[in-house]
């Protein structure tokens, strides 16, 4: 293992198209988290960006990707394509499992809005999947197989997000798993009030630090 990270664009063949990616490696990698973006947004989401790089701070590998190519996301209904969507994350899920340096990672998923229901319904039929951190999520949206996750599971959601919070509620409710739901307090559904985000990131690394880290394995 070189002591140099990996930092690159990558394509990633998912079916018959390809999605675009960044994918980041820290030297003697342990653990990598994929995000799972939200409707309309992508791999350049400047917050899962942020989230990404306290991530790739505290050693964990990332990978941020494109759940739809340009021309699928020109048209709005993909965008809320649960089913759609899980297949690409599913399938980028096994692309960079059969990666040489996925070798002996546990891997978790970080999802935002839609992007929280295809994480859920992706981990329900991965076992592989160790860990899920959800930021003003939509886990409503995968209600019909919340009880058949196993992946611990930590939804985010800011205390003035009202629906999102009450939807996030109702979906705890039906998680088997381990489990927490974090209400930030003063912050709205995209986390734009100052410091808000520095905590999904602290929030977000503890979880995956408890879940995802050998040391803290049992």
């Amino acid at each position: 293992m070189t002591n140099i990270p990996f930092h690159a664009e990558v394509s990633i063949p998912v079916g018959n198209i390809t999605l675009k990616g960044e994918l980041y490696i820290p030297p003697k990698v342990s653990a990598v988290i994929l995000f799972s973006h939200g409707s309309g947004s992508s791999r350049l989401s400047k917050r899962n960006q942020m989230v990404a790089k306290y991530l790739q701070q505290k050693n964990f590998g990332t990978l941020l990707f494109d759940l739809l190519t340009e021309k699928e996301d020109q048209y709005y209904s993909n965008r809320f394509d649960i089913d759609l969507l899980t297949k690409r994350l599913a399938g980028a899920t096994k692309w960079f499992e059969r990666l040489p340096a996925a070798k002996d990672c546990r891997i978790g998923y970080f999802g935002a809005s839609t992007g929280a229901a295809s994480a859920l319904k992706a981990a329900a039929y991965l076992p592989l999947i160790s860990a899920i951190v959800l930021r003003g999520g939509r886990p409503d949206l995968a209600m019909n197989v919340l009880e058949k996750v196993e992946a611990p599971t930590l939804l985010i959601v800011g205390s003035l997000d009202y629906d999102v919070l009450q939807l996030n509620r109702e979906a705890y409710r039906e998680l088997n798993c381990e489990k927490k739901l974090e209400v930030i307090e003063g912050a709205s559904h995209l986390f734009e009030e100052s410091g808000m985000m520095e905590q999904v990131c602290e929030k977000a690394d503890e979880w995956f630090e408890k879940y995802l880290h050998p040391v803290n394995v049992p």
